[in-house]
């Protein structure tokens, strides 16, 4: 009987001690759960730096998966989404100029893609170009990508394989630079996008050729007159004819309309905002009741800005202007698009004086106003390149294409029949770019691992401060002439960033003279590099 009740004591014991400890698992578990959405909570606002529904990350170590979500544009339209760790955009990413980043990505997308960090100068085997730089990423597999941020600005990152399509679905995100002294109080990050209301019935008009079998760097012989891949380009690029007036919904970090939370300052407070147009139409942008500066243009900053007012900053794809202003006229005013397309509607946000009383400012999006011009603003200076210096090389990109055929060509040739421009390190390289293409079509031409300085537009010097940027666009009848340096050995792309045009053959290749890269096509990756 002793054994029995000693046995049954024991037991009680027990029984006491494990629900003791599975409820203090729970309240650690709860605890974990609570520290870390206060974390979330606190990286959403720290020093001054905001962020609309997406997560920022710090340090200089991060991981970014790629994987399915249903992502909500307003209150009417839910979407079937691509996303780098559940958001659109993706986490932000911010580093301090000069550090040494790390970059762990996973694939748990149904589909192979990569990563591009757009206006960063990185090692070209960083580049996340597949065929090019890299294989792509198959589904449920794992890239690295390792650089050092050395110059500060806003970037970008997004995917580069059968991008056409997968940054339609939203696989993107900002990445930024910030100098190691601050010039500002607050600071947001606007990522301009388009989506269609309606993918389904468009997407099947967007599908990109097929570049999985014409990968490699070699493209000795991929001329013109060549007939196995002439056909096959024209083939696919008469099927992926498309309308941007499909794109009727207009985002700011991917909401549109009443969804867009409003960007709170406090009086007297210098405020940046960073622009950055993901998207493939280009955005006209007006800040009301303030003066402000341009103060940087894909990432690289302006000498001496002045102030300026009611000017629209004009956005093409690819492109980041940074604004600051100082908060100095209490009340609540408008940062909005103006266009003629229907989107636009959606393209709008509230700059909100907090603790201020709510005051209407009426919202004019048809209101003509001017256009923000680089070429003759800010202070000149004696540094970088000039007109008149010697160079090493000269080249001519000829942009041409219609809408109607939808061939798109650089000097006549669609990649991946193309040429290119063979260079060696050390080379100083000016490029003079000319859209020959019909009434309405723009090229913004973006360059890999290099930024150039803008020296002229239609044959007219830059007059004011010089102007390094990444990506350039060209409305029909443009020419501008451009220079840099050639400091990066790889194989890099210079293609338009309305990435129909891209996908259906306006790419270039800069290729470095004896340049090998560091990894084997593999013929089964499906490669598709725009």
């Amino acid at each position: 009987m002793n054994l029995k009740l000693t046995a049954l004591f024991l037991f009680m014991i027990l029984l006491l001690t494990a629900c003791s400890s599975n409820e203090s698992k729970e309240i650690k578990k709860e605890e974990s759960k609570q520290e870390k959405t206060e974390a979330t909570e606190k990286a959403t606002n720290v020093d001054g730096i905001q962020t609309t529904s997406t997560e920022i990350l710090t340090g200089n170590e991060f991981t970014l998966v790629a994987k399915e979500a249903r992502h909500q544009l307003n209150s009417e339209v839910t979407v079937d989404a691509y996303t780098f760790n559940g958001s659109v955009p993706g986490s932000q990413i911010r580093v301090t100029e000069g550090e040494k980043v790390t970059i762990h990505f996973k694939n748990e997308l149904p589909e192979a893609t990569s990563i591009h960090w757009h206006g960063i100068t990185v090692p070209n085997a960083m580049d996340g170009i597949p065929g090019v730089t890299q294989n792509a990423v198959q589904p449920g597999e794992s890239f690295t990508y390792e650089f050092t941020a050395s110059v500060p600005g806003t970037y970008m990152y997004h995917t580069h394989q059968n991008a056409v399509n997968q940054m339609d679905k939203g696989l993107y995100g900002s990445f930024i630079v910030e100098p190691k002294e601050k010039t500002y109080d607050r600071d947001y990050t606007l990522m301009l996008d388009e989506w269609m209301s309606n993918p389904e019935e468009t997407m099947s008009n967007m599908e990109g050729m097929d570049h999985s079998n014409m990968a490699g760097m070699d493209h000795s012989n991929m001329t013109a007159t060549d007939s196995n891949n002439g056909s096959e380009t024209q083939e696919n690029s008469n099927s992926m004819s498309h309308d941007m007036s499909n794109y009727d919904i207009f985002t700011i970090n991917g909401k549109s309309g009443d969804a867009i939370e409003p960007l709170k300052v406090k009086e007297g407070e210098t405020v940046r905002i960073r622009l950055a147009n993901i998207g493939y139409l280009s955005h006209n942008i007006h800040l009301h009741g303030h003066n402000f500066k341009v103060v940087a243009i894909d990432g690289q900053d302006l000498s001496e800005p002045q102030e300026i007012m009611d000017q629209l900053i004009s956005i093409a794809p690819g492109e980041r202007y940074d604004i600051e202003f100082t908060a100095d006229n209490p009340g609540k005013w408008y940062l909005e698009c103006h266009s003629d397309m229907e989107g636009k509607e959606g393209m709008k946000t509230i700059i909100q004086y907090e603790g201020s009383k709510d005051s209407e400012d009426q919202s004019n999006q048809d209101e003509t106003l001017p256009r923000f011009n680089y070429t003759n603003y800010g202070s000149s200076q004696n540094t970088g390149f000039s007109l008149d210096q010697e160079y090493d090389v000269e080249y001519t990109m000829d942009l041409n294409g219609n809408n109607m055929d939808n061939v798109w060509s650089i000097n006549g040739k669609s990649f991946p029949s193309i040429d290119g421009l063979t260079i060696n390190e050390g080379d100083l390289v000016k490029v003079k770019l000319v859209n020959h293409s019909p009434t309405g079509v723009n090229h913004p031409m973006h360059l890999h691992g290099h930024s150039f300085q803008v020296l002229s537009k239609n044959g007219q010097p830059l007059q004011g401060s010089p102007v390094v940027k990444d990506t350039i666009n060209l409305e029909p009848g443009d020419e501008y002439i451009v220079a840099f340096e050639a400091n990066n050995p790889g194989n890099w792309l210079f293609h338009c960033h309305d990435l129909h045009h891209a996908t259906a053959g306006m790419v270039d290749i800069i290729k470095y003279d004896g340049f090998q890269p560091n990894f084997t096509v593999n013929p089964n990756a499906n490669n598709k590099p725009e």
